[in-house]
């Protein structure tokens, strides 16, 4: 009787043990400077992607993004959906950001800046297509973390001396 009761005893140790130890693993994986580049990376990916696509050459945007912003892109806003006002002007603005902001964003140059800049665009995505608002929700989420807490230690910007630490 005392081997079964020593058993119960301990279970709850060795569960309790399990779990600190997990923790400990957790907490030396999740280093700050290596999340806030996992965040740049992660926030940079989707609109590279999507810029990377509107551009036929040096500055030359393709007949794609400026038909999306045409004839597809409208802004729901109360009373609408409405055209985008300058199609042609809100593409080159819209590719010219989804590729600029994350290259600055994985290079850790004018972070926040980048981070500020791609929220906006968020903002403005949603207005577009307002269903898509679980994403968006995380890209605002990883824009907004990325603006309050840095670039971390990986970056042009800590070099620079963006060094203050935020809590």
């Amino acid at each position: 009787m005392s081997t079964r009761q020593d058993t119960r005893l301990s279970f709850p140790r060795i569960v309790a043990n399990a779990i600190v130890r997990a923790q400990r693993l957790v907490e030396r994986l999740a280093q700050p400077w290596f999340v806030q580049l996992v965040l740049r990376i992660a926030l940079a990916v989707p609109f590279w992607k999507s810029g990377i696509l509107k551009w036929h050459g040096f500055l030359q945007l393709n007949d794609t993004a400026i038909d999306l912003f045409t004839d597809e892109f409208r802004l729901h806003l109360p009373g609408g959906p409405y055209p985008f006002p300058a199609p042609a002007v809100f593409a080159f603005l819209s590719a010219c950001g989804e590729v600029t902001f994350p290259v600055l964003l994985v290079l850790g140059l004018g972070t926040r800046l980048a981070a500020a800049g791609l929220l906006l665009m968020t903002c403005i995505i949603e207005l577009t297509v307002p269903d898509g608002w679980p994403i968006h929700i995380t890209w605002a989420a990883m824009a907004l973390g990325i603006a309050a807490w840095g670039p971390g230690l990986i970056s042009i910007d800590y070099l620079l001396g963006d060094r203050a630490n935020r809590s």
